[in-house]
């Protein structure tokens, strides 16, 4: 400072700055008014370029953020209402993202914000918004939102929330636009409406199929508990939603650009829900189990109200506290957590379960005591092999069943047995069933219910094994054990070891094998939902396409049509791609017309709503079909539509390219159709370059959709092939 000025401090300084819009003069003041201060300098210079990035950050706004109140508003804003008549928060009237008018700040994560926003164009509608918290977008936290989008991207599942769009703002950080879910957190909806324990059970159910869909896709949740579970009411029945991916893990990397777990592991959760693998500092192996875990948690608060360890004094403990606690400490049984309550609160937990304290806590000893502590054992070994299978045996529990966690006696599966047909056993002692002769027949039929329950716990039990391999990627040992299982029916986990061991013979290109494993789980697997029952269809199409046996795909193909022709559900391009892998007769094509129809106008439908992955895979699927049909015109046509869809896909967009080739083909365009062909072959060449894991698993991209790119691709090479002989001038 030049003598006789006094310092100006700091508050002083920049509310100067703020009335100078011209940045270099600003620049010019500052520099001047800090004198030698450079720390301070710096400091009042650090704020003006972070407002200007908030300003890019919300440059579609109608409010512009100009300055420091209005920053931190937008930074601090919680717990805000929205009234009944939807009129926006005053502090985010205006600002929008993209075509997003925010409302309300509804959620608020370690690194991400979510907001209430209405959509007007193309379509009117309230959806949730989820974008990295301002200040925070370092290239990790930038690469873990980039898990959670694309991991919702990836889910179709009736109680899985669903993404509906993604972008950048202009500054470059990432959003992604999702269903919103008016709901109440699991816990708060079954005590205000005092579910039974029954109740309760069915929609934990639906809650271990979520999971399970999760995994099946290759990710793990990781933070499963009552804030992560939305339970709201549609045309009268509750629907739980499972929401908040954020710090999903991939168990499928090569779906995923990258992991923010792969190089550096963060114990990152919460400490209640948390498995003890999960809490370990260098946890790299969490597996699908420590999600197991976390439903076992959710399980046992939604019986007893509690935790298995007290969620507040975790919070206090310190994170070597909390290891040692999980790896040594037993949690009480569920009925033993309810005794040892005071009579007060075990009074009002009964009621709010609609039962005394005694039958609830009748209720819960024995089975549910034995499915929650499988559930959350320590050793992950001895938990349940897959959320499924969990659901199986609450299910079992529920219908008066044998359960997988209860020690295999015969007295317990014979008292299951008489409590499933109470009626006739009552019939039977009224005439004398009581009578000696009639009770030594009894203990033969025991007897052979004991020899028949043995036979389905050693399946179990290799099945089980089978499911622990697969998981440590052990498939040679896994195939090998499978072979000694019968199989006449089976259940969802059963038909997912099936389904991996057919995926790891065809990454493998051991096509027959692949070919008979589909086979068995085709004729046994009826308990899927369609998303997984058509992707089994697929891989077994695709499968005896590659195998050579054609006249096997032509029997695969009218049984698949006959049982899907007339599908009006949500993946009529799957089946319609698997029909149309190699040329087909009128009959087929006429049979599948409306399947094309409903493709058709499912991709537009998915194109208006943003949903342009899907609309893409549709508009491919009709592409083929139009060309079987010989309309080349309206093949092209779907072709152009999705190659101009802003998604990459590179096995599909190599079918799209190879059946232009072939329509070119056919029209006599063969330039058109060798530059088509040259990059569809282009595209299969990079695939083949790419390295796969010492294990089998393919690094990048579905097996089967690279299948149907070379099945496709092939086929046009022989017509390209035929014609350049045929037609050498041209």
């Amino acid at each position: 400072m030049e003598n006789g000025e006094h310092e100006l401090d700091e508050e002083s300084i920049f509310n100067e700055a703020q009335s100078i819009k011209d940045s270099k003069q600003r620049s010019l003041y500052i520099a001047k008014a800090c004198g030698k201060n450079i720390e301070l300098k710096n400091r009042i210079e650090r704020f003006f370029d972070s407002s200007k990035e908030i300003d890019a950050f919300f440059s579609d706004s109608v409010n512009v953020i100009q300055n420091s109140d209005e920053i931190k508003k937008i930074r601090d804003i919680a717990d805000l209402s929205i009234s009944e008549e939807g009129n926006y928060n005053s502090e985010l009237s205006g600002i929008k993202i993209g075509p997003y008018n925010l409302i309300e700040r509804i959620g608020d994560g370690g690194y991400g914000v979510v907001y209430l926003a209405e959509q007007r164009q193309p379509i009117r509608r309230i959806v949730a918004i989820k974008i990295v918290r301002i200040g925070q977008e370092n290239q990790q936290i930038i690469d873990r939102f980039k898990v959670e989008r694309q991991a919702l991207a990836m889910m179709n599942h009736t109680n899985i929330a669903r993404i509906f769009d993604a972008g950048k703002t202009k500054m470059g950080s990432p959003y992604f636009v999702m269903e919103y879910v008016r709901g109440m957190r699991i816990t708060d909806y079954c005590e205000e409406k005092s579910l039974t324990l029954q109740d309760r059970l069915h929609l934990f159910i639906s809650i271990c199929h979520a999971i399970q869909h999760a995994h099946q896709k290759g990710i793990i949740h990781g933070d499963i508990k009552p804030a992560n579970i939305l339970v709201f009411q549609q045309d009268g029945v509750a629907v739980p939603k499972v929401i908040d991916f954020g710090i999903a893990r991939v168990t499928k990397p090569h779906l995923f650009d990258k992991s923010p777990f792969n190089e550096e592991f963060e114990v990152i959760g919460t400490p209640a829900y948390m498995s003890p693998e999960q809490m370990e500092i260098k946890g790299y192996d969490v597996d699908t189990r420590s999600d197991i875990y976390s439903l076992g948690v959710l399980l046992y608060e939604l019986l007893t109200g509690l935790t298995p360890f007290d969620s507040k004094k975790m919070m206090e403990m310190a994170p070597a506290e909390m290891r040692e606690l999980l790896r040594s400490k037993k949690p009480k049984l569920p009925s033993e957590a309810i005794k040892s309550l005071k009579s007060s609160d075990i009074t009002e937990t009964a009621f709010r379960r609609k039962a005394s304290p005694a039958e609830l806590i009748h209720t819960l000893k024995n089975d549910l005591d034995y499915i929650v502590s499988k559930a959350i054992e320590k050793d992950r070994s001895l938990r349940y092999e897959t959320a499924n299978a969990l659901a199986m045996d609450v299910q079992c529990y529920l219908q008066n069943e044998v359960i997988l966690a209860h020690p295999n006696r015969w007295t317990y599966s014979l008292g299951k047995f008489v409590r499933r047909n109470r009626g006739i056993f009552i019939a039977y002692t009224l005439v004398g069933f009581l009578r000696e002769r009639k009770a030594k027949q009894h203990a033969i039929m025991a007897e052979q219910k004991e020899k028949s329950l043995r036979v389905i716990a050693e399946k179990r039990e290799n099945l089980s094994q089978a499911a622990l391999l697969i998981s440590q990627r052990e498939y040679a040992k896994a195939d090998k054990l499978i072979k000694k299982v019968t199989f006449r029916g089976t259940s969802m986990d059963e038909a997912a070891v099936l389904r991996s061991l057919g995926e790891w013979h065809a990454v493998n290109m051991r096509w027959d094998n692949a070919v008979e494993t589909f086979n068995i789980l085709l004729k046994v697997n009826h308990f899927e939902n369609e998303d997984v029952s058509s992707l089994d269809y697929t891989e077994q199409g695709v499968a005896i396409v590659m195998a050579g046996n054609l006249k096997d795909y032509e029997a695969f193909r009218k049984k698949t049509i006959k049982k899907y022709h007339e599908t009006l559900g949500s993946q009529p391009d799957r089946y319609l791609k698997i029909s149309l892998l190699t040329p087909a007769d009128e009959n087929t094509l006429r049979s599948l017309r409306s399947i094309a129809i409903i493709a058709s106008e499912k991709a537009d439908e998915a194109a208006k709503d943003g949903a342009y992955f899907e609309a893409a895979w549709r508009s491919m699927a009709v592409a083929l079909y139009e060309f079987r049909r010989a309309n080349y015109t309206e093949a092209l046509d779907y072709c152009k539509k999705c190659l101009n869809y802003p998604v990459n896909n590179e096995p599909r967009d190599a079918v799209v390219y190879a059946i232009m080739s072939l329509s070119y083909s056919k029209t006599l365009k063969l330039d058109k159709a060798r530059k088509n062909l040259k990059e569809a072959e282009r595209l299969l060449k990079k695939e083949r370059d790419r390295n796969v894991t010492d294990k089998g698993t393919p690094v990048h991209g579905f097996w089967f959709d690279w299948a149907l790119a070379e099945i496709i691709t092939k086929e046009a090479s022989h017509k390209v092939e035929e014609l350049n002989r045929k037609y050498p001038e041209y």
